[in-house]
Order: C-alpha cells, then structure tokens, then sequence
C-alpha cells in the first residue's frame, strides 16, 4: 500500500469491491474482511482507507463497526484526507448548483451521498443553516463541518437537528442543539412568493421539505378557482401556495396541533386566512368523515409520511397507501385531480401507482396520469446509489368510470 495512506485499512473479502468500483459509496459489515481488519479494532466514526482484497485502496471513509452499514467512502483514492478542507471543496461544489437553481437562498445545501459527503443534511435558511448528522462519522467530523460552513457560506448561525430515529443504527443519542451563532427564532422560508415560519428546533426533519419545493409548483394550472384539501398538511406549504395560485379555499389538515397553529399563523403572515382554514385530526378518520358528510374537493393532495420504513414493511405500508388515495378519491368531485406523494424509499414508484389504480377499480374510476412527482433538484440523485432516490408521486385526473 502506498505510503500516502494515513489511515487505519479497513480490507474487504474477495469480490466485495464492484459496488464500490461502481460508484456506490456504502460497506456493508458482511463484506469486510475480518480476519485482515477485525471490525471491533476501529472506533465508531474513525477514519480509514477501504482496500480491496488484493490490498489496492479504493478510497478514504470512516467506520462505525457497531453498524450493519459500517463504513462509508468520502473521497475515491488515497489523496484526500477527512478533514475541513475536502468538506469546503464538496460544499463549494454543493453551493454552486444552488445558486444555479435558485434565486433566493432558500433549498437543500448538501444532500449526503449525492454531495459527496454520506451522512450529511444541510439545508439552507437564509443565513441560518440547519444541519443534520446521520452517521458516527459526521457526528466525528461535526467541527471540521462547522469550519466548511462557515468560510463558505459565512452564516449567522448553524443549528444541528440531530433528532432522526436513523442516528439509533449508528449507536448515536438523539438532540438539537446550536453549532454556533445566534439564531432567531422561528426561521424563514419563502416559496413561490408566500412566507412560512419554520420551527427548526421542534419541527420536522431539518424544518422544512424543500424535496416537494418543484412539486408544489406545478399545482398552478390545477388550483385556480377550486376547492383544494391538503392532507398531512404540516406547515401548510401545498395549501398555501395553492391559496397563492388561486384556489377559492384551501383545508390544512395535521395530526399536530403545534402544526396546525403554525398553518394559522403562515395563513395570516400571507393574507389568506379568509381562504385558508387549518383542522387538526387523524388523516383517515377526517377523510371518512368528510366521505360521510358528501363533502367534495376538486383538488386533494396526499403528502404523508413514510408509511414503509423498512423492507419488511412493505405489504402493510402498500395497503395504507391503497386506503388513504382510495380515501381521497371518495371526496373528490367527479372531474377531481389527485396529488399523491410517497417517500418512502422501499415504496416503488410502479407500487405508489399500483394502489392509486386499486382504489380507483374499486370505487369504479378511472384515473388518467397527468405528471409524475420526484424531488426537487436541489436532492440530486446519485445514479450508483438507488437510496437517493426516495421520492416519487403522481398528479391525477380522476374520472367516472
């Protein structure tokens, strides 16, 4: 092995290297050869050059062994070490993409594996940046991606959302804390002309989903003057920018209630609540309940959490998917347009509108696909790397038989 190499080698078994040679960027424990690299040797998050069997390194990444994915390449080749200057360099190159697509400085900053850097979430506020760590190696790395962070993009603040159930894989605690400066409170995020606070600290995710920021877009030729439900509704971003399109009125539904008050409060910030009213209730009982009082939407849009989280859910989550669109369908009017939305990576796309169809034959409609639904541009999908692309969705027509 040349003596560039300044870390510990982490050997993979005979064949285990073509994923890799591939473009993929994840190891799994099954493939580490460990009678060359016992896998309880290194500590979790510490860095190491994966070497394939015959001792040719393939690249620099680090190590979590009490992970079934227990290592993940950061950079092809032995030249790069894990350190501040190769996370500025991936978010210079990050940043330029952006800054390409949009005009304010509102999106996703770095999108781990598409960005080159594997479990990394930055997404952009303004001058505040909500940062999410997934893995044992960033939690490692936090201080150098704090100082990439700040000559790049030189922000007020930094907040870390660590609170993802997947950082338990990992062997990591869950928490949300400041990485430095002084954030406001609630953050901002303006979409398509309208305004939403943010709660980046209690709120979802990194606080917001930018990966439906496209999809949201192209409601407009659907919404004006029409009646639009909008399920799962969260911070009312799908309602609301329908409100902006146009739509005569606009019902938010969420399960939270610290969603729903916000839902109120971006209505009023943007001037819509004479058209827009938020409810809180349980998605399926508020669609059956609106079934049995024959209320109908020309517009239904369906944008829930992920109902397959794992592999082994997927005959369970299929079904929720069938119930909740054949759901929608019973309060749509007679020339209805469904939106339906799945991101749930182990959902197929051919699965999200296998259940679409399902519902539609039982309730005697016909569905005409109009547009189908990925996510926004600022999630790049990694074409070695299916688990990038999670997102899928449908915008239908929905007919009488």
């Amino acid at each position: 092995m040349s003596e560039a190499v300044e870390y510990p080698a982490l050997y993979l078994k005979r064949g285990e290297d073509a994923r890799l040679r591939a473009g993929h960027v994840w190891v799994f424990a099954n493939e580490v050869d460990v009678a060359r690299s016992p896998l309880n040797s290194f500590e979790a998050g510490e860095a190491c050059v994966v070497v394939d069997a015959r001792g040719k390194p393939l690249g620099v990444g680090y190590v979590n062994p009490h992970s079934l994915i227990c290592a993940r390449l950061v950079a092809r080749g032995i030249e790069h070490p894990l350190d501040a200057s190769l996370l500025t360099h991936r978010l210079q190159v990050a940043l330029a993409l952006r800054e390409r697509l949009h005009d304010e400085p509102f999106y996703r900053l770095l999108y781990g594996e598409s960005d080159g850097v594997p479990g990394l979430t930055l997404d952009r506020f303004d001058d505040v940046i909500v940062a999410q760590a997934t893995t044992a190696g960033i939690e490692r790395l936090k201080p150098q991606v704090e100082a990439a962070v700040q000559k790049v993009v030189k922000p007020r603040a930094l907040i870390w959302k660590n609170d993802a159930g997947i950082r338990e894989l990992e062997g990591l605690m869950t928490y949300a804390d400041i990485g430095f400066g002084d954030p406001p409170g609630p953050l901002r995020v303006r979409e398509g002309g309208v305004e939403f606070a943010v709660d980046a600290i209690g709120g979802q995710k990194t606080g917001w989903f930018y990966d439906q920021r496209a999809n949201r877009d192209a409601l407009a030729p659907f919404v004006k003057g029409k009646r639009v439900l909008d399920m799962f509704a969260y911070l009312g971003a799908w309602g609301l920018r329908a409100a902006a399109m146009g739509a005569r009125e606009a019902v938010c539904v969420d399960a939270s209630a610290a969603a729903v008050k916000m839902i109120g409060e971006n209505a009023q910030r943007n001037g819509f609540l004479e058209r827009v009213r938020a409810e809180r209730a349980d998605a399926f009982e508020y669609l059956k309940a609106l079934r049995e009082a024959r209320e109908h939407f020309d517009v239904v849009i369906l944008d829930p959490p992920a109902f397959v989280k794992r592999r082994k859910d997927l005959k369970e989550g299929a079904l929720a998917y069938r119930r909740i669109n054949e759901l929608a369908m019973q309060v749509l009017s007679k020339d209805g347009i469904l939106v339906t939305c799945s991101c749930s990576y182990h959902m197929p796309r051919v699965g999200l509108l296998d259940a679409v169809q399902k519902g539609a034959r039982h309730l005697d409609r016909s569905v005409q696909v109009l547009q189908q639904l990925q996510q926004a541009p600022d999630h790049p999908v990694h074409p070695a790397i299916p688990e990038t692309d999670y997102l899928k969705g449908f915008i239908c027509r929905v007919l009488p038989a």
